[in-house]
């Protein structure tokens, strides 16, 4: 299940940029929109979540229903010839797919014991579905190639997801019950289901610095997810997809680093190094070359791990230590809203117009001043979080609640 769940969002997500530019002639503001879909997906996701899949009926019998209906909407995609066509698709998928996030944990956690240690051994299967799904497309197809993409096959990423959304819409059916785990009768309010509850840690100043970071961060991730597949196709890389897969191998491996980092250099000294790879990341991106210099975007490309896990990873455990037991569940869901949410729907649109400035030709860009202006964004995020963020008073903190 995981893994399907995640070769699905693979199949197609890291090559959507290079499509909408090549296939679809989209610019930076359309391929904003069409990102951005994955935001507006995360924002009523908890909805779906909260009002249907929690009060009625079984998480696996929702996930099995919005892949199949996703699988549809994924034809469709595969099908369309203009942006027009092609943006009612995708907002219509991204509505029915991110809900889908939410649900395989939920059958996971459901199957389990232990949750703490037994999820991260079901949860990599997702990071290598998302891996193989990357490999397939440039190693197996090669529909990422200069040739390929010239030709138009770059679209069967869709149809190869397409598939892959009918066999998990249908294995789903067959997953252990996972039933709604509110009970009939009970009353869930607006506030429950977005996690607004939460709001009262936004009193703690470090916490709210945090939320703030979290937010502004999200604003140079987004031109990696919108531009860093085209980047690399631009410059002439060979397979940049399967290149690109390096990333998720970086993130399983620093995944299994950061407890021992984070246990020894604390929170702030470890987020600090996930803002400073981002921009650290960027300027490689912005000074390599796919030719003597490619070694500079694959260190780049390979330092997603301690992007992604330095800092979402480490968040969402300084998220959970702050919670308390009571608004656990209502805090991971305000960080993933505010994240995934506002700051990605911030990000995806920041990296569109920016990508419209140093636009050269409909088939290039002046790609050193993007990455240099993304690193500049996480820079400025870094500083911000460096001089305001009060780790001493984090400590006391600590101390006095492991003394009571």
């Amino acid at each position: 299940m995981m893994f399907l769940e995640f070769f699905i969002w693979g199949s197609w997500f890291v090559t959507l940029g290079t499509f909408l530019g090549k296939d679809l002639l989209a610019d930076g503001s359309q391929s904003a929109a069409v990102f951005s879909t994955q935001s507006f997906g995360a924002i009523i996701a908890p909805f779906i979540i909260g009002m249907i899949a929690d009060r009625y009926f079984n998480a696996e019998k929702i996930l099995g229903f919005l892949h199949l209906i996703g699988a549809v909407l994924m034809f469709q995609m595969y099908n369309s010839t203009d942006f027009a066509d092609f943006y009612p698709y995708v907002f219509a998928y991204m509505i029915m797919f991110m809900p889908t996030l939410a649900l395989v944990n939920s059958v996971s956690f459901n199957q389990m014991k232990d949750p703490e240690k037994e999820f991260s051994s079901i949860r990599i299967w997702g990071t290598i579905g998302w891996i193989v799904a990357g490999l397939c497309i440039s190693f197996l197809f090669h529909w990422d190639s200069a040739e390929a993409v010239s030709e138009g096959l770059l679209r069967n990423t869709f149809l190869m997801a397409c598939i892959a959304s009918i066999t998990l819409g249908i294995f789903s059916f067959t997953l252990p019950a996972t039933p709604p785990t509110i009970i009939k009768g009970e009353k869930v309010t607006f506030s429950d289901i977005l996690g607004l509850d939460a709001l009262k840690l936004l009193n703690n100043k470090n916490f709210l610095i945090f939320f703030i970071s979290s937010i502004l961060i999200c604003i140079p991730l987004a031109f990696y997810y919108q531009n860093a597949n085209l980047f690399l196709s631009e410059l002439g890389m060979e397979n940049p997809t399967g290149k690109m897969t390096i990333g998720q191998i970086s993130e399983v491996l620093f995944l299994l680093l950061l407890p021992v980092f984070f246990s020894r250099f604390g929170f702030k000294k470890t987020i600090l190094v996930g803002m400073i790879a981002w921009a650290l990341r960027y300027t490689l991106f912005a000074y390599g070359n796919a030719n003597e210099l490619s070694s500079m975007l694959l260190v780049g490309i390979a330092l997603h791990g301690i992007c992604y896990d330095f800092f979402f990873v480490s968040g969402q455990i300084y998220t959970n230590s702050k919670a308390g037991e009571k608004y656990k569940s209502a805090a991971q869901g305000l960080i993933t809203l505010a994240t995934y949410g506002a700051g990605m729907l911030i990000g995806f649109w920041v990296a569109g117009f920016v990508s419209d400035e140093y636009k050269l030709s409909d088939t290039s860009h002046d790609w050193e001043k993007i990455w240099m202006v993304a690193a500049g964004i996480a820079a400025a995020v870094a500083v911000l979080f460096v001089i305001t963020f009060n780790q001493d008073k984090e400590d006391a903190l600590k101390h006095k609640e492991e003394v009571s």
